[in-house]
């Protein structure tokens, strides 16, 4: 088994409760209606909901004439007040097993495909800012949007953070698996209720069930 430097994390159904796609989805109308499109169609809004490129962004904006710079400022604020507003209304918390990392010997980070404000508010929120050492969402702007897992941008950048040569990446998607090989890491799918009967087209190297394995697979 590999002695990793470092073990890093993504956010959202991993260390907390993911976001209800109802909270999400009514973020992403208000976004339309912030920038005057008052009856968007449905597809459209799921598509700007999860897994957006600045491809798909600007497809979507082009049908209703909307600039995506603004659009996607307007989404993204709209998402992350949305995601703020579950954790104080007690809808999201962090998992109990994050427990099982505190003692950890490596060192620790987050990264995520959600707003780095969204990060930084859970952070705080769930006093989780002294268990790591450094951490990653992306910026509101369109360019992040090809940064975002599976490109290993954020990840590349966390291990310069860390200084470490090997790690290990727990996730909850594929794009968490396909991010960390791009990133030459090894990496752990956590099988949460909620990706319980997730396929995957790219093998992770290990497959747990809760944090309490990774933190085996850690020691």
């Amino acid at each position: 088994m590999t002695d990793y430097d470092a073990i890093l994390f993504d956010n959202d159904g991993v260390l907390v409760e993911p976001p209800t796609d109802d909270n999400l989805l009514d973020a992403a109308e208000s976004a339309f209606r912030a920038v005057g499109v008052e009856n968007p169609d449905p597809t459209h809004v799921d598509e700007v909901v999860r897994g957006v490129t600045s491809d798909s962004l600007r497809d979507v904006c082009s049908v209703y004439d909307v600039d995506p710079a603004e659009f996607w400022h307007a989404r993204d604020r709209h998402a992350s007040e949305a995601q703020l507003a579950e954790f104080r209304e007690g809808g999201r918390a962090r998992y109990d097993d994050v427990a099982a990392i505190e003692d950890l010997a490596h060192d620790l980070g987050v990264v995520s495909s959600n707003q780095h404000r969204t990060v930084e508010f859970v952070l705080e929120f769930c006093e989780f800012e002294d268990l790591f050492d450094t951490y990653y969402g992306r910026g509101m702007g369109v360019e992040d949007l090809d940064r975002k897992k599976p490109d290993p941008y954020f990840l590349e950048r966390a291990l310069d953070d860390l200084g470490a040569e090997s790690a290990l990446f727990v996730g909850d998607s594929e794009s968490d698996v396909v991010a960390a090989h791009r990133a030459g890491l090894d990496s752990a799918f956590v099988r949460r209720p909620h990706c319980a009967d997730t396929s995957l087209s790219t093998e992770p190297d290990y497959e747990v069930d809760d944090l309490y394995d990774v933190a085996k697979i850690a020691n």
